[in-house]
């Protein structure tokens, strides 16, 4: 499951109304929502980013509104990843709700630099700056959540354990 790509690094605090603009809310069709991803703060980052690029940030990624729209509007852009040293709380669950691998590795996010290269492997929560040939280690994602990013967010994966008969016992009051 690793990813490889062209960095694109931002700052602190990037907040949910700078990842996708709340005029851009009445719809939830993914594709529409990546032609303005990040625009308030990179007008061109919708246009040059390529899928498998990896979006690199700092403190508090994603604060602000609790919009499911911020997570969605990244991945639809071909984002394989995001890491930073720390994400808004509902940021982060969003994120691993549409399938959206997100990694907190403090020591990744300072060093690397736009334009610079990564592999990032969320299972084993490996990253590789290509550029300064450096390997950091972020927390890996447990089984249950590789399933869960890997079958592209918790509506497929529910679906998925539903039709395996993951429930059954549930449903049968035992």
């Amino acid at each position: 499951m690793t990813r490889s790509g062209r960095v694109w690094k931002y700052g602190d605090h990037v907040n949910t109304d700078a990842i996708i603009p709340a005029r851009y809310l009445a719809t939830s069709d993914p594709a529409e929502l990546a032609k303005h991803c990040m625009e308030e703060i990179d007008p061109r980052f919708a246009c040059d980013v390529r899928p498998g690029d990896i979006l690199v940030a700092g403190e508090d990624f994603g604060s602000g509104s609790s919009r499911e729209h911020a997570p969605l509007a990244i991945q639809a852009t071909g984002i394989a990843c995001v890491i930073a040293p720390s994400y808004a709380r509902i940021f982060y669950r969003n994120a691993l709700n549409v399938g959206l691998p997100i990694l907190v590795c403090p020591e990744a996010a300072a060093e690397a630099e736009a334009g610079h290269t990564m592999d990032v492997d969320p299972v084993r929560g490996r990253i590789t700056n290509g550029t300064l040939k450096t390997t950091y280690e972020a927390e890996a994602y447990p089984p249950f959540m590789v399933d869960l990013i890997s079958a592209g967010g918790l509506i497929p994966y529910t679906k998925r354990r539903l039709a395996a008969g993951a429930f059954d016992a549930l449903r049968k009051g035992t």
